[in-house]
């Protein structure tokens, strides 16, 4: 039998990677000189927001159950300044904030989700934090992935439903028993 607090563990893991899979399919559409393009001067690029996300991850969830989220050595201020990194390199920092923060998501269990922890010494429950965490990556994996189309234009692959496919997809899905 499911717990709440296991179905609840399982559904946000779920959650976060279909988010991962959102910006790594766009990244996968993207030249290396799109990954830095801005909109206008106060307007973050895809690499700024990847750098963003890298720093709050590491800090986030390094020593997640013991430590504030909110570490002395992150230099958020650096994470929105432009960084010449490669798109290789940018998706190496992708990779890393994800894998710290997967792995403490993995390894937390049901009772550690009645827990209180901080982020800028503000007590949260573990569950709340986790929630925080996944309107704040979606909010920015729906950036990346905005921008993207942006850039893209005509030679954008959808992510998802294609505009005016919705019927070809709900027909799929019946003869496939979803």
């Amino acid at each position: 039998m499911y717990m709440i607090e296991k179905l609840f563990l399982d559904s946000v893991i779920k959650r976060f990677k279909e988010y991962k899979n959102l910006g790594e399919k766009t990244f996968d559409q993207l030249k290396e000189e799109e990954m830095h393009f801005q909109p206008n001067e106060v307007s973050n690029s895809i690499a700024i927001i990847i750098q963003h996300m890298n720093g709050n991850m590491l800090s986030r969830w390094t020593n997640f159950l013991s430590e504030d989220g909110e570490k002395e050595w992150r230099k958020r201020d650096d994470e929105f300044e432009v960084h010449k990194f490669s798109k290789q390199q940018l998706i190496d920092k992708w990779d890393e904030g994800w894998k710290v923060f997967l792995q403490t998501l993995e390894s937390l269990n049901e009772n550690d989700l009645f827990k209180i922890i901080t982020i800028r010494s503000q007590p949260l429950n573990v569950v709340d934090a986790i929630n925080r965490q996944l309107a704040h990556y979606s909010y920015h994996v729906g950036q990346i992935v905005y921008l993207g189309r942006w850039i893209r234009q005509a030679e954008w692959k959808s992510l998802s439903i294609p505009k005016n496919k919705s019927n070809v997809f709900n027909q799929q899905m019946q003869q496939l028993g979803h």
